[in-house]
Formats: C-alpha cells, structure tokens, sequence
C-alpha cells in the first residue's frame, strides 16, 4: 500500500507518517524543505521518541520524499499510484497543495479508476472540506463530475502535542504518547482506509469542536494567562495557582457549551477535561507560552477557540462567561514580539482602543455582553 502525505514537518514525521507506516503503508512525504526531503531519501528512515518517563522510541521505515517544488512530475506520478492521500501542511498552505493534488488526480482518473480518500490532517474545523473547495478550483466542472464518484474528502480532527524541539538527527522527533484522529467516514468512496489508530465516526462535527475547545482553547488560554503572569513555559504556568483555577474555569465553560450542543455525557467529558489537564502538565513537554500563544488574532477570530464556544455558552445559560473572558482578556495582553499578529494586534489595541480591537478581530459588536465581558476583565488585569 502507498501513502503520499504532504508535509514533513515534525507532525508530518511524528504522528500521520508513523501511523501510516505502522499500518503497512510505503509513505513518500511532499514538502519545500529540501534538507528534510534530502535526509528521508538518504537515510529512508527515522525514530519518534515519546516524551514520558520511558523515553521509548520506535523506528519510522518504508519512507521517501518528494520535493514538490524541484519535482512537481513525480508528485503527480504519486497521487496516481496512492492509495490515500493526507496532509499536514498548516491551513495557509492548503491552497498552494491543492494545485498539485488537483493534477494528480486529473491524470489518475484517466489511467484508472481507483477510489480515493484525500484527508487533510489540520487544526481547524472542515479541513479536508476546504482542500476539496480549493483542489476544484482548479479543475473543469465536467472533470468535477467524475471526482465526486472516485474521490473524497473526509474532515477529520487530530490531536497530538508536539512541542518545539530541536534533535541531533535532523528527521527524529519527539510526541507525546497520546494521540487521537478521527475521520468522518460519510465522504469516503469505497473501503475505509485500513490505518492504525483512526476512529471513523459518521458525523465528525461534535468530535472536532470537543477538541478544539478543550485542548486548544485549553493550551492557548494556559498560555494567554501563563503570560501575563510572567510564566515561560505551559507546565510551569499550570504550577500556579491562578492561571490553573482558571484553566478549570475555562474548559467547564466549553464543557457545558459542548454537552447542551451535542449530548456528551457529563461524567465522560469532565474525565476527558482531566486527561488533557494532565497532558499540558507533562514536564517532559516544555512548551513556551510565546511558542503557543502565537496568532491571537486568528485565535479571537468568531469561529475559532474562544469566541465559538463563547457564544455557544451565551446561547445556553443566557449569561457571558466569566473565564473564557478571562482568557480572551490574557490574550489582548498578551505581547510577543517575534509573532506577526501579536504585534498587529497591540497596534490595533493603541490605535482604537481594547473594546473596537476585540470587536474587529472577534465579529462581536463592542456592546455584545461577550465583548463588555471581556472589557471588564481586560481592565482587572492592568
């Protein structure tokens, strides 16, 4: 079996190509960097290190690589002979992959007619959806006709903290033990792709927005508050006293909009509130708040991590939440000056003041009780 996955970076290597070659997958990786792309294909191999107590490892084999740019013929060659497709590449980057998978298919669907399953492994919600907007783009309508009979596109959502990190061996990289990727299987033509480690459910939506607003908000409001109060790293931000109580406050907030929205059971959802607390309290991941807290201006935006589940509390309980505020507050604070939109949104800040800033980035209006919430803890936190 053959795996094209684009994207060598340490998620790339770390977690969908280990899955993928522990499934009995040959897995050839596309990407840019040639000194990554360079090093799979002389050393056709590398380990994963797990960061917990027993620092074990396992050897991630079968693998080559394509440099898309300086090769774009034997990236086509790949999607052709596939019999999966995955990416991992950062949101930004999927128009530009799209191009390249879209003429691969074009060729494959005239060579043979092959089911296949394209999954974009992404930390955002309709990932795989979004790469199918943008691979027909780039292909005739009377093309598009056939896609949908041979080709799908599956959401999925993926989880698994891989901090920053640099490892003698350029290709070696460290995750932690745990891991979760769930695919929607509704959009998949013909049989479900035999992966070690994917849970296929029918509907993804309820299981994207779960991680999304207890692991990522979680890690970024750690890191928003873990800022202000002068913390350096995730773990060591969670030792304290305040940036934990209201680290709890947070995910009981997106918990209780999770459970009204889609039903979860209570008890299972605060059991899974304490494994990710647990997770982002592992010493043996050292991740820096600045490293985490990066972009909160897409971060704030109104479908992303704070604001979504935010509004979605509001719809329930008819009441703003207080730690989520809280949060969003740490997050117009927070200051990083290596960080683009970190710096874009201090000048926001001192150019329209906090409430318009936070409404501009947000889609709230400055009198909505999210953005006045918000206001009042901003000021608590001068």
């Amino acid at each position: 079996m053959k795996a094209v996955h684009f994207g060598a970076g340490n998620i790339g290597r770390g977690f969908i190509g280990l899955l993928l070659d522990q499934s009995g997958y040959e897995v050839t990786f596309v990407d840019v960097n040639d000194e990554i792309i360079s090093s799979i294909n002389q050393h056709k191999s590398y380990q994963v290190h797990f960061a917990d107590e027993t620092s074990d490892a396992v050897t991630v084999e079968h693998i080559s690589g394509i440099n898309s740019i300086e090769d774009p013929k034997a990236v086509t060659n790949a999607i052709i002979d596939a019999d999966i497709v995955t990416t991992a590449v950062g949101p930004n980057i999927l128009p530009v992959i799209a191009k390249a998978i879209a003429k691969g298919l074009v060729e494959r669907i005239d060579i043979h007619r092959e089911p296949l399953a394209i999954i974009a492994c992404e930390n955002m919600i309709g990932g795989s959806t979004l790469l199918k907007e943008y691979v027909y783009q780039e292909i005739s309508e009377t093309d598009q006709e056939g896609f949908d009979d041979l080709f799908g596109f599956p959401d999925a959502a993926v989880d698994r903290i891989v901090p920053n990190q640099t490892n003698a061996n350029l290709l070696d990289v460290r995750v932690e033990p745990y891991y979760e990727w769930v695919v929607e299987k509704t959009f998949i033509q013909g049989e479900l792709p035999d992966i070690k480690g994917i849970t296929y459910v029918e509907e993804l939506g309820p299981y994207i927005e779960r991680k999304l607003f207890t692991v990522n908000t979680g890690h970024a409001a750690t890191a928003y508050l873990g800022s202000c109060h002068g913390y350096e790293t995730i773990d060591e931000a969670l030792q304290g006293e305040a940036v934990m109580d209201t680290l709890n406050g947070v995910l009981q907030e997106t918990g209780q909009a999770l459970i009204e929205a889609y039903g979860f059971d209570a008890k299972a959802h605060a059991d899974y509130i304490q494994k990710i607390i647990g997770r982002f309290q592992n010493p043996h991941i050292s991740d820096e708040v600045t490293r985490v807290g990066r972009g909160p201006v897409r971060k704030l935006g109104p479908k992303d991590r704070f604001v979504r589940p935010a509004s979605m509390y509001l719809e329930f309980t008819s009441a703003a939440p207080t730690y989520l505020a809280k949060a969003m507050a740490a997050a117009l604070r927070f200051q990083n000056k290596s960080d683009e939109e970190a710096v874009k949104l201090q000048r926001m800040i001192q150019k329209k003041g906090p409430a318009a800033a936070f409404a501009e980035v947000s889609g709230l209006e400055q009198n909505h009780p999210i953005t006045e919430a918000v206001m009042l803890e901003y000021e608590k936190l001068r």
